[in-house]
């Protein structure tokens, strides 16, 4: 029987395409089609809904360019060694499978900074995996985890910032767990923990976490974790609760009582203002959406030089915003500095960039410049050569790693890294030929949001995939609703 030549990688071969997506059944029988893994300057694979896809042939390896993989919902069984040999991979979904185990060569990933294994049938997890110093987001949820191993709750995973485990078969947290320093969310929901280690309350960056649906010897403990209390769970642990099937801390009840009484009112302001947010923003939701069906007001021409620097980009424009009542602008500018850090992994997925519409000269050109003249006034600053600011921004950096004495390197030499080597740099440039985007570095002062701003034109940028852009393009929308009237109509124009 021959080969299945399939229209996608063919198209794909024949325009020298970077991303290539196939998703559904195929007629072959969801064979591969060999020709696929000709495609050595691929950038982007997506292969979802292949349902009778069992595994994947040993050329995988050969992929070298590939930035982000995405295998959901194939019903693969395995998943080839190979995949260690994808040296530059950042992201990593294997979802909604039927895999029992993942390779240990996952931890010669060194790249990898979101791995999304949740929905498979996993026994356990790959202790190199603990290698993977730049795994920021960690989804295995709904698996049949019997525990977390300690080298995955090690100081080798200094910027995992989201660790997603819940409906497991987990009976026990180690209390290595406070070795994750960057560890901002952690859900455990629907395990089998009897108790919550005390060491978890030393972690410095932790906000969210979630154990409901485990059955904990301590029956305060699990009232606060039923009620979602996340600073109050973080401060019993700290307080001497541990998590040890104790009703109470060291101190007698009465004495007790009288500290919280007295901390009662500070308590509730330091929660409204460290929920104040977020919990604004998941209460929030679109009543009206109005895509437009009228032409775009400002177009963005892409050209062929960004194709090897940074070539994905997604625009919008949102009308009907009011900034003016109360924080609203200081909320918004605190959401995305939240996605930054968590969805965009610290701006090496995904960039954004927020305009004011008004402010915008269009048509505008996404183009990549040389690095030595392109121009810029970023934001807060004067004008400056692009290679000047990211020499600036790189000596900043550096004095504040000194100054907190840090062995790894911080978020800001992150994203910096990602121009390391670049002759030409990434630029949106409006019509006077004037720069008002530098990603992922920053965007121009003059056009920047302010409380008279009432259109937005957004733009996520990114050098892993298009649909990374898509993701975050769809967080920003959604984080935009908490500074929108709601009496008005709400106008998106996507490009």
């Amino acid at each position: 029987m021959a080969a299945p030549e399939w229209p996608e990688v063919g198209q794909a071969l024949a325009e020298g395409r970077r991303e290539l997506v196939v998703r559904g059944r195929r007629p072959e029988g969801d064979e591969l089609d060999p020709r696929l893994y000709g495609l050595a300057a691929l950038q982007h694979l997506e292969l979802s809904g292949l349902a009778a896809l069992r595994g994947l042939g040993p050329g995988l390896g050969g992929l070298r360019a590939l930035r982000s993989l995405v295998l959901s919902g194939d019903g693969l069984r395995a998943l080839p060694p190979e995949l260690g040999d994808l040296g530059g991979l950042r992201l990593l979904d294997v979802s909604h499978n039927q895999l029992s185990a993942l390779p240990a060569a996952l931890g010669r990933l060194a790249e990898l900074g979101s791995l999304k294994a949740g929905h498979n049938r996993l026994l356990g997890l790959p202790p190199e995996l603990g290698r993977c110093s730049r795994l920021a987001h960690l989804d295995v949820s709904d698996n049949l985890l019997p525990e977390l191993p300690a080298a995955l709750l090690a100081p080798g995973l200094p910027l995992l910032s989201v660790l997603s485990a819940a409906r497991n078969r987990i009976e026990q947290l180690g209390g290595g767990v406070s070795d994750l320093r960057g560890l901002r969310t952690l859900d455990l929901s629907d395990n089998n923990l009897s108790e919550i280690p005390c060491e978890l309350a030393d972690c410095p960056k932790l906000k969210e976490i979630n154990f409901k649906g485990n059955k904990l010897k301590d029956k305060r403990l699990e009232k606060m974790v039923n009620g979602c209390q996340t600073k109050s769970i973080l401060d019993y642990l700290k307080a001497g609760g541990r998590g040890k099937g104790r009703g109470k801390a060291d101190s007698s009840e009465k004495s007790e009582n009288k500290e919280k009484a007295r901390k009662k009112k500070s308590v509730k302001r330091d929660d409204a203002e460290e929920s104040d947010g977020m919990e604004d923003l998941n209460k929030l939701v679109l009543r009206v959406l109005h895509v437009s069906e009228s032409p775009c007001t400002v177009s963005v021409k892409v050209t062929p030089n960004v194709k090897d620097v940074r070539p994905y980009i997604v625009c919008c424009i949102v009308e009907g915003m009011q900034l003016r009542p109360g924080n609203a602008l200081k909320r918004f500018l605190m959401a995305q500095t939240k996605l930054h850090d968590d969805v965009c992994l610290k701006r090496t997925l995904a960039t954004i960039a927020t305009h004011d519409l008004q402010l915008v000269k269009g048509p505008l050109l996404y183009d990549a410049r040389p690095s030595h003249s392109l121009k810029i006034t970023p934001l807060g600053r004067k004008e400056v050569k692009a290679a000047d600011l990211v020499r600036q921004l790189q000596m900043e950096a550096d004095e504040q790693r000194k100054q907190k004495k840090r062995q790894n390197v911080s978020g800001l030499h992150k994203y910096l890294q990602l121009l390391n080597g670049k002759e030409n740099f990434p630029c949106l440039v409006d019509a006077e030929d004037c720069v008002i985007s530098f990603p992922p570095i920053t965007n121009s002062d003059k056009t920047k949001i302010r409380k008279s701003t009432s259109q937005l034109f957004l733009e996520v940028t990114s050098s892993a995939s298009l649909q990374a852009c898509k993701e975050v393009m769809d967080s920003l929308i959604m984080i935009s609703k908490m500074a929108f009237n709601e009496d008005r109509r709400i106008t998106l124009a996507c490009s």
